[in-house]
């Protein structure tokens, strides 16, 4: 009787203990993943380094090769005086047309709504875009943000341009809910 009575309380303890230990193990890895996020979100921006070096074309045709690696078709670098906002143009692997307009500022600038506006004005109307993708070597406003997810424009700011040079397929990268990712907030021109 008295090896029951001290069972009890005993597994009462085990119990907390074992509750403890598995709340502080979900929350270590908790920290882990977003440290390991935060980790890559680095290493993919300091892979830009020669981008911020380049000059608009070569920026561009950066973008046009990024969309050939990734299986598109067609593919072409339009960019210059009278583009209309077209920069690169083809077709992605499902056959759906592609209309990128290209941006390279300096990694502390914002690309503003005005910019999105006029794009999103001429890509599908001038250039037949099924996807119109906007790609920054930068962030996007707040604003520029909204109106690309109302208008269902993709774009690609700095850290999803670090994760694309790094491997990550366009395909995927057009899929994104503009509404719910990237943000918004400047880097310091001594950032990396």
């Amino acid at each position: 009787m008295g090896t029951v009575l001290w069972a009890a309380p005993a597994a009462v303890v085990l119990a907390v203990v074992v509750t403890g230990l598995v709340r502080a193990g979900r929350r270590e890895a908790r920290a882990e993943k977003q440290r390991l996020a935060a980790e890559a979100q680095l290493r993919a921006r300091r892979s830009l380094a020669a981008v911020w070096a380049m000059d608009d074309r070569a920026f561009e045709e950066y973008v046009a090769g990024l969309c050939r690696r990734d299986g598109c078709t067609g593919v072409r670098r339009v960019g210059g005086s009278g583009d209309l906002g077209a920069d690169v143009i083809g077709h992605l692997p499902d056959g759906r047309r592609i209309v990128v307009q290209c941006k390279r500022y300096a990694k502390h600038r914002a690309v503003g709504s005005r910019d999105i506006q006029t794009f999103n004005g001429t890509a599908r109307a001038e250039h037949g875009a099924d996807v119109p993708v906007f790609v920054a070597s930068c962030v996007f406003t707040r604003p520029a943000r909204d109106f690309a997810a109302r208008h269902g424009l993709c774009l690609i700011d700095v850290d999803l341009l670090g994760f694309w040079n790094s491997g990550t397929p366009l395909s995927s990268l057009v899929e994104l809910d503009i509404g719910r990712s990237g943000t918004h907030r400047r880097l310091r021109p001594d950032q990396e």
